[in-house]
Parts: structure tokens; sequence; C-alpha cells
């Protein structure tokens, strides 16, 4: 084994890590090593089991490092951030990597595709050009490119090559390709590139176990997991170490008991007949324990001179130091974590070495979000398909009662149907009514005037003519724990995992599947332990815990979740937030706020229970949200009007009743959706939304 293999053992001895039995039962084996290094980043790993495969590429063990370390002085620190430590795979054969776009995708979602070029470098020499190659990609056999290449220029398929030779030495690699006089090394490299395994697509796949379960890891969540494994070690290294001296403190104070009692000592080993009957009266004389008496009895007389007494006493004061140091150790986490950085900055002086791979600018990747600047922005979308961007401070809040401003200039019978706020470099998923999944950045919506109608979202997303976004959740990270929770207007509930969608296509991704006449009403962003609110046009209600709902695969159907009533269907879904309240509001513009307390928990497909007292004054109900006194909450209408009202100025009242007038409406208009904001610092700006 190399020298830093040694590391992957280190401390193995002293009980850092369970030993299972092996394939036979015969002897037993580490079931993970103790690693003072992270191996699985820096030296990668590679293989595909039953249905999921592992491509993780080798990193620079310097780089990777610091980015430990950046960890554990700043719990908070980004993947961006981390980027600025790791730049990205560091392979043995160098090479370059061209851009960045598929590190970060690696690094964010644990999926990315790394383009890797050999090194070549056009040479002038005799008249004419030689393309001379020094570095190839990763896992590229130089022998099989020169056959390929070979083959190439046989068949016709790339022209100007006429002749390869291998120049390779022990200083290193020099791979030459002579060109003809009339060839433009330029067009021949570019179609050794093109054709041959002079570039090549390293597809990431960050898969790894974690507690014997695999899953698809980012950057964080890998070195969270080897801070965790580390932090575990350094505990029962600690403690191992710990019992040791505290077993060898017990030894020195019987040692200690036996020198200043020597005389009597040595009387009683000598008047015993046997070395067990030495054994049990140095015991019962002096409160030893069996280990101290088995010790003494087996003591040399030599360690009975002055010097030796010395150096027992020595031992002693510092087994005890040793001792309170091992324990404070235990009781405080922050030393175990100094400890880690300490091992890894010690490892990184003895084996760490500069970047070989170089990451290079590709001219045809451009990171739009380097080029836009991050602000908050309002996204609308109309009923009729209309969608754009606006500044976040578009809207002022208003008092209850007022009649709004007009939100959007809209075609006759055109309304604004979601509203929300995000940022330009968020991501946007847009869920239609067919149980299709689209994705745009906040950036590629355009953006448009208060007045202005927007842009027809046909032009942005490929939408079929019966075809309607019905729900948009903005993402700033795809993470595990997280769930999209689907509600269809037919009363069905589906949650899945948001990994899931962390890879749409242009074309979009079926996000649920849908009985014939069933639609997509919402989408909700929960985290698995959400209370769940249910609301419909004819008054009705349920409340029931996430955990009713087990996550399903993507092209699942979900499960009941209220029981409708005929011609009944559901118009609002909301998250139980805490100190919150339940907000009703109706198509004549009437609503009220309820204390959740009314709502009892009850189990998911039941009927549920009143939670407005519809009359024809009222007329039916236009959506439910759940708000705190901090929020204030956007009524849309059917004739574009958008009005901003406080929640703190609607009064609470019980389930079973009408309610308040909260917007005055024309003859003919209706309330037709609601929005949740946070309530401003000043009248000019928005906080986050919640569809």
């Amino acid at each position: 084994m190399s020298k830093i293999a040694g590391e992957m053992l280190s401390d193995i001895e002293k009980e850092t890590v369970d030993f299972v039995p092996n394939y036979d039962d015969k002897q037993t084996e580490p079931s993970v090593l103790p690693s003072r290094f992270p191996n699985l980043l820096v030296n990668g790993s590679s293989g595909i089991a039953v249905g999921m495969a592992t491509n993780i590429p080798p990193h620079n063990l310097t780089e990777v490092i610091d980015g430990i370390v950046a960890v554990i002085d700043d719990p908070h620190i980004t993947i961006d951030e981390l980027m600025g430590y790791i730049k990205g795979p560091d392979f043995p054969t160098a090479g370059i990597i061209m851009g960045t776009s598929g590190i970060r995708s690696a690094y964010t979602t644990g999926k990315g595709r790394i383009v890797i070029r050999a090194r070549a470098e056009i040479e002038e020499f005799e008249n004419r050009s030689r393309i001379v190659i020094y570095e190839l990609p990763y896992q590229v056999n130089k022998v099989r490119l020169h056959e390929k290449i070979a083959e190439l220029v046989r068949d016709g398929r790339i022209d100007g090559i006429s002749s390869l030779r291998d120049e390779s030495d022990q200083d290193g690699m020099r791979f030459v390709i002579e060109l003809k006089r009339d060839a433009n090394a330029n067009v021949v490299l570019n179609n050794l590139y093109k054709f041959t395994q002079m570039q090549e697509t390293f597809g990431v796949i960050l898969l790894a176990l974690v507690d014997k379960e695999p899953k698809i890891l980012n950057l964080r969540e890998i070195i969270d997991h080897y801070i965790a494994h580390q932090e575990d070690v350094i505990r029962r290294r600690t403690a191992f170490d710990l019992r040791k001296a505290e077993e060898h403190a017990h030894l020195l104070e019987g040692y200690k008991i036996a020198i200043d009692n020597i005389d009597e000592v040595i009387s009683i080993i000598r008047s015993s007949s046997t070395i067990a009957e030495s054994k049990l009266r140095l015991s019962e004389r002096f409160s030893l324990s069996d280990v101290q008496a088995t010790a003494i009895v087996e003591m040399r007389l030599g360690r009975l001179t002055g010097l030796e007494r010395d150096k027992i006493e020595a031992d002693y004061e510092q087994t005890t130091k040793t001792i309170k140091e091992l324990q404070a150790i235990l009781a405080d986490n922050q030393l175990v974590l100094n400890i880690i950085k300490e091992d890894l900055l010690k490892i990184k002086e003895k084996y760490g070495d500069e970047r070989r791979t170089e990451i290079a600018l590709n001219v045809n990747e451009i990171d739009m979000e380097d080029l836009i600047d991050e602000e908050e922005i309002i996204v609308t979308v109309t009923h009729m398909g209309y969608v754009k961007r606006m500044p976040v401070d578009t809207y002022r809040s208003q008092k209850r009662g007022g009649r709004g401003i007009s939100g959007i200039t809209t075609r006759e019978e055109d309304f604004v149907e979601h509203l929300f706020t995000t940022s330009t470099h968020n991501n946007i998923l847009f869920f239609t009514t067919r149980g299709v999944v689209y994705q745009l950045k906040g950036y590629q919506i355009p953006e448009a005037g208060r007045q202005a109608k927007g842009t027809a979202i046909v032009n942005l997303l490929p939408l079929e003519p019966d075809e309607k976004v019905s729900a948009m959740i903005p993402v700033a990270n795809f993470e595990d724990g997280k769930f999209l929770t689907f509600i269809t207007k037919n009363g069905t509930i589906k949650k899945t995992d948001l990994m899931d969608y962390s890879h749409i296509r242009a074309g979009g991704l079926r996000a649920i599947e849908l009985v014939e006449g069933d639609e997509l009403m919402r989408v909700k962003l929960t985290d698995g332990m959400q209370h769940i609110i249910i609301g419909t046009r004819g008054g009705m209600a349920i409340r029931f815990h996430e955990s009713d709902v087990r996550p399903m695969g993507r092209l699942a159907r979900g499960v009941r979740a209220i029981r409708l009533n005929e011609n009944d269907y559901v118009v609002g879904a909301s998250i139980a937030r805490e100190d919150s309240e339940l907000l009703v509001v109706t198509e004549n513009g009437y609503g009220k706020k309820t204390s959740l307390d009314e709502y009892k928990v009850q189990s998911r497909g039941g009927k549920g229970i009143i939670t407005y007292k519809i009359t024809d004054k009222t007329g039916y109900i236009a959506g439910i949200k759940t708000v705190t006194p901090k929020d204030d909450i956007m009524l849309i209408t059917s004739d574009g009007v958008v009005i901003r009202i406080h929640t703190a100025e609607i009064s609470t009242y019980g389930r079973q009743t009408q309610g308040v007038k909260l917007m005055r409406l024309d003859e003919g208009v209706r309330v037709m959706s609601i929005a949740r904001t946070e309530e401003s610092s000043d009248e000019d700006s928005d906080g986050t939304n919640e569809q």
C-alpha cells in the first residue's frame, strides 16, 4: 500500500469503527474504515448495482481538506462558497475541464455532466503543422486512442493527418500527430475532439450509502456526512484512550500503595504459600482490586529503587492529566471538531499537492446568473396564459374595503390567476392542469410594467392547447427532506420527494398521473412534518397530518384527501403554519379568519367539517390560506384588479359564519383567487409569497 493508504486504517485498533462478520462468518471485518481523509471524494468511486449507479470523480486532496475546514469554521457556508475551495474534480491524468456548469450541477444536485479535453498544442515544424498531445482525459487509453485515430484516417472521416507516433518517455506523455502541408491544424484538432476520446464526458452521480441506504448527495451533504463520521471516530478513539488511561492509572495507584508499604507487602508475599493466597491477603489488607494485586505480585524488584519510584509518580501525574484532557474532549464537541481540523491539516501538509486538471472557460457556456443581478420580483400568470415579472415594489398596501389598483391590463374576460414573489436566480416550477411540470429561472420570465399584460406563456413553455398552469413553486435549491405535495380538483393528494424533479427536460416532465376528468389544483413544498388544510367551493374543509400521505413515485396517482359532496370540488389548500389562522374568501368579496383550533386534526379521506356559511350574499368559496398577523393578502378579481390587505385588519369569526366584506366589487365581478405575502416594513416592498 502507499503511505497515505495507512491513513485510511489509522486508529482502527482503538475500536473507532464497528466490526461485522465476513462473508462466511469465520472472521470479522470493519463495516467502514476510520479514514483520516475523505477518500470518497479524493479517490472517487464508480459502480453499478440493480437500478442505480455511482460515478464520483477524484478530487484534489488539498482542495477537499480546505473545503472541509471551511465547513467546520462556517457551518452556514453555501455550495457556491464551497466551490471557492473545491474548484472541481482533479483527475490523475490531468486534462482540461471545459466550463463550470457541469461541476455546479453535480455539486448542487448530485448529478452533472463534465466535459474533459486532452491537453494538445499546435506546433509549427518545417513548413507544416503538427498536433502534440501531452495529457488525456481520465480513463482514456493511449493505445486505443492511437488505433481510433488511425481508423478514422483510414476511413476518410478525418483528413489532413499524415502520420502518428508516440514519443512518450519517463519525463511524460508526448503523442505527436503530423499533419499534411495543406491541412488546417485547428480544423483537424476540432475533428479529433469531436470523433475521438480526446474529448470525453464524465457523468457525475454522487450516490453513496447513508445509514445503509443509497442516496444521491450534493457536495455539502457529502462533507457533512464525512464530518459526522469523523466526529464519531474521534469520540470512540478518545473513549478508548480514556479507558486505557484509567486502567493504567488504576495500576499505578496500586504500585504507589505497594511502594509506600513495601516492607509489609514483601512480608505478606513471603509468608503466603501460594500466589493466589498472597493476592487475596494483599487485596484484603490494602483494599486492592484483583488487577492491582496481580500487578504487585508480578512486580519486578527493580521497580523498588528510588529512581523507579520517581518514574511511577511522574507517570501517574501525567496519566491523570491525560485523563482530564480526554474527558474534556468528550464533553465538548468543539474540541472534537478542532481535532478533526488538526488531523486533516496534518494530512494536507504531508500529502497535499497542486491541482493537475485545469478548469478552462468554455466559450459556449454562458452562466446567465453571473450576468444578472439577483433581486426580488413578483411573477403573475393570467387565466388566459400571460406571464410577466415585475419589481417587488409594484403594489402598495391598502385598507380593507378599498377598490385596489390594477395589477395588469388584461384581455376581455381575462384575469390574474397566480401571483407570488421570488428571486431572479431561483428556479420556478410550473405545474399544469394536466399534471406536467416545466422549469424556468426567474430571469427567464420577461419583465413588464404594472399595466402590461405580459408574454403569452406558450412562448416560454411548450404547453398543449388544453393545458393551463395551475401552480407555481419557486425553489432556491433542490435538497433531500423536501417534498412536493399535490392536491387535485377531485380531492386526491400525492407526496413526492423534491429531488425527483431536480432534472426537468425542456419539454417538461410528468409530475403526477391524473385520472380522466381530474385536474391538478395546488402544489405545496413541504418537509414531511406539516398539517395540510384543504377547502372546497361548497364550504367544507379538512385538516390532516402530512404523515398520513406516504411518499410516492413521480408517476403515482396519489390517494384520497377529502371525500367530496356532489358537484363540489377543491378550491384551495394550505399549510397550517404555527400561530396562524385560516383565512377564507368568497367569490363576492366576503371573508373571515378562523382559529385553527376549530379545525381538529382528522384522518385523511374524510368529508371534513363546515368552514363557511354559504349564502347568496357571500357566494361560493374562492380560496383559502393560513395567515398570521404579519401577512398581507392579495385578492385577484375577474376584471384584473388586485387589492392588498393586511390580514391583521380582517376580523376573526367562527367556522359557521358569513364573515365581513373585504372588497367592493362591481356587478358581475368575482374574486377568482387569493395569494399571501409577508407584510413589509414599509408599504413599497413585498415578502415571500406562497401559492
